[in-house]
């Protein structure tokens, strides 16, 4: 495994992180997703990736009683806060009342006494900023949580907080986990400049648009069966916007740069996110052990420039660059 500084700060992490959103608690049985997290730490992944909202609070269940029993300085535990967990009006949000009561309840949840990057899953328009980011750096300043971070905000979003941290001398922003594939770079033209101005680095997720690069959907054919199309559990509905036949036939142009450097369609577009500056990290998530080892295998890749062109040749009419793009909704509507 290979470690890359995340931001700003002396905390390293592993280039390629575990995720469990949408498979544990919820895709994948328990039993199963405790085989991927052991997978995950046998091909040496320490840093773990989970939010309070997935699978309705089951997933950080099932990621805690996978890494029970571990030395607890030996991986890095990364959670957010956000999206509705209860029926409630302060269930969800940024409230320092819902931050409060959500970190302790992920501590539960995670079976430890800190998370070391607590991130706020999306922005919140309805609560003061500021309210936001003092209950995150009192939770700092408690030992509950070691950095802080945001997911899918805006870089005027960012540079707000940023300004806000700075005037009350609050702990700031090392990372940003925003979505980023080779079909979908809306981060590049204003966030990553200013991330890396600002000493922010990203955690990347859906590196294969919801499994769309691994190249097994071909247009003007059912998705396979078992597959994240097929998964009424949620699945379906996140992969719904890439299983247009334009953007398939685009992706099936990836496949000879693959086979000519003797790699699979998902290691290509795991190893195109890593090769990009300022990622740290690439979330993976995982069905099944043998998908671990597979994508394993690019750790320490980085794609030629000749590579990085060919593949902008063979998709580069449907990919999405507009900054726009990046919203939070309201979880109040």
């Amino acid at each position: 495994m290979e470690f890359r500084k995340l931001g700003n700060s002396g905390l390293y992490v592993s280039e390629i992180s575990y995720g469990n959103w949408i498979t544990h608690g919820s895709q994948v049985a328990a039993d199963t997703a405790i085989k991927c997290v052991h997978a995950a730490l046998d091909a040496g992944i320490t840093t773990f990736d989970t939010a309070d909202v997935y699978a309705g609070t089951k997933a950080e269940v099932v990621l805690g009683k996978a890494l029970k029993g571990l030395r607890r300085e030996s991986y890095e535990l990364f959670t957010k806060v956000y999206w509705p967990t209860g029926p409630g009006k302060n269930d969800r949000g940024l409230s320092r009342k819902h931050i409060m009561e959500s970190a302790h309840a992920s501590l539960k949840r995670l079976n430890t006494d800190h998370i070391d990057l607590y991130q706020m899953h999306r922005f919140d328009y309805e609560t003061p900023l500021e309210e936001s980011l003092r209950a995150f750096d009192d939770l700092v300043r408690q030992g509950k949580v070691h950095y802080v971070g945001v997911s899918e905000w805006s870089a005027d979003q960012i540079a707000n907080g940023l300004e806000i941290q700075k005037k009350n001398n609050y702990d700031r922003f090392i990372s940003n986990q925003p979505q980023y594939s080779m079909l979908w770079r809306i981060i590049e033209s204003k966030i990553i400049p200013l991330s890396k101005q600002e000493g922010i680095s990203q955690i990347v997720w859906s590196p294969m648009a919801q499994g769309v690069l691994s190249g097994k959907y071909l247009p003007g054919k059912k998705p396979p069966a078992g597959s994240r199309a097929t998964d009424k559990k949620g699945g379906a509905d996140m992969i719904n916007k890439w299983l247009d036949d334009r953007i398939l036939s685009a992706v099936q142009n990836l496949n000879p740069i693959a086979k000519e450097l003797n790699l699979t369609m998902g290691q290509l577009a795991l190893a195109w996110c890593l090769t990009n500056e300022n990622v740290a990290s690439v979330i993976m998530g995982a069905s099944k052990p043998s998908q671990v080892k597979e994508n394993i295998k690019v750790v320490g890749m980085k794609l030629s420039p000749d590579t990085m062109r060919a593949i902008d040749n063979a998709i580069g009419s449907v990919v999405e660059y507009d900054p726009a793009k990046t919203t939070s909704p309201n979880p109040r509507a």
